[in-house]
């Protein structure tokens, strides 16, 4: 296992706390009975189809999202921005992520990096998934990264500074358009 070192080095017992209630509560895998076996999403062997979609190499990633996510709340907003120290938007913060994680990296763009992501029902959302808003009159216009319980973190430009938000909230609920996840399907 690797230890990262996160850009914000001052991470306090409270918060580590927060990640590990965050982790149990939300890795789980839903389980299955024969008439929905279909709707597992444990990696039993790589589908072809994820040839076509960018996916993580090791299932742990999607944890370490949320745990570098988490790392980067309250960091500052900006434009274009996908570095913790001049500040980040939406995708730019996923892209940063995900480039962090794994060493590749993602377009800084979230309607391309919905196209480059597979879809997932937003019923089947687990921690590390990306869940996308129309917030501009165009689709995939903003993102997030799934962190269980009904929650994302994301870098919005209003407060401008990124943190947690729910996906019911009033503003975000009637906004998501869609879910893509970096796990290959089973």
């Amino acid at each position: 296992m690797t230890v990262r070192i996160f850009p914000r080095p001052a991470l306090t017992g409270i918060l580590l706390a927060l990640i590990a209630s965050v982790l149990a509560a939300c890795s789980s895998i839903p389980t299955t009975s024969p008439g929905n076996a279909s709707l597992t999403r444990e990696a039993s062997r790589p589908d072809p189809l994820d040839q076509d979609y960018f996916v993580f190499e090791d299932r742990q990633h999607s944890q370490e999202m949320v745990i570098f996510a988490l790392g980067l709340l309250d960091t500052g907003y900006r434009f274009g921005g996908r570095n913790p120290d001049a500040g980040m938007d939406c995708s730019g913060m996923v892209s940063y992520i995900v480039e962090q994680i794994t060493g590749r990296r993602l377009p800084h763009n979230a309607a391309k990096i919905a196209e480059l992501t597979r879809p997932v029902s937003i019923s089947l959302l687990q921690a590390g998934d990306l869940v996308f808003f129309n917030t501009a009159n165009r689709r995939h216009s903003h993102m997030g990264i799934y962190m269980g319980e009904g929650k994302f973190v994301h870098a919005p430009s209003s407060r401008g500074r990124i943190r947690v938000e729910r996906l019911d909230n009033p503003y975000f609920g009637p906004r998501i358009d869609g879910a893509r996840t970096l796990i290959a399907s089973s």
